[in-house]
């Protein structure tokens, strides 16, 4: 796809007055209920999804089931943007395999969003990908 020289210079101007941060402080956004998670497909278009957040002691984690973004991640783990409340992150993803910290995740994820987590549960059906997000 053809790019004009006006969308160009969009894009230029927005990453250039952009809020970028390394990491968030995650106790402080760990009330926030909804982030976006921006991933690029294998074209190398972005892929901007809004998803929920689960901080756990301290630390941020991410799930999805078959999701195109999870796929975008397990794909590319260093190519993860998470935009909180209007600030882009620009970090990496870790999959968790660890039953028990899965296990402490998804309470966690649990006690935020209640029956609405249960409900997306109970559809999905199948095992999530969980992922700790950190610095690059």
């Amino acid at each position: 796809m053809a790019r004009t020289p006006f969308a160009v210079l969009f894009v230029f101007l927005v990453l250039a007055t952009g809020a970028r941060a390394a990491e968030p402080n995650w106790d402080k956004v760990a009330a926030v209920e909804r982030i976006e998670v921006i991933t690029h497909d294998e074209d190398g278009s972005a892929r901007e999804t809004t998803i929920w957040l689960a901080v756990l002691d301290g630390q941020g984690f991410i799930r999805t089931g078959g999701s195109t973004w999870g796929a975008n991640i397990r794909r590319n783990p260093a190519d993860v943007v998470l935009r909180i409340e209007g600030v882009e992150y620009p970090l990496r993803a870790e999959f968790i395999e660890n039953e028990k910290l899965r296990e402490r995740v998804t309470a966690v994820f649990h006690a935020k969003y209640g029956w609405t987590d249960s409900f997306i549960h109970f559809f999905r059906g199948s095992r999530p990908n969980i992922m700790h997000v950190i610095s690059r």
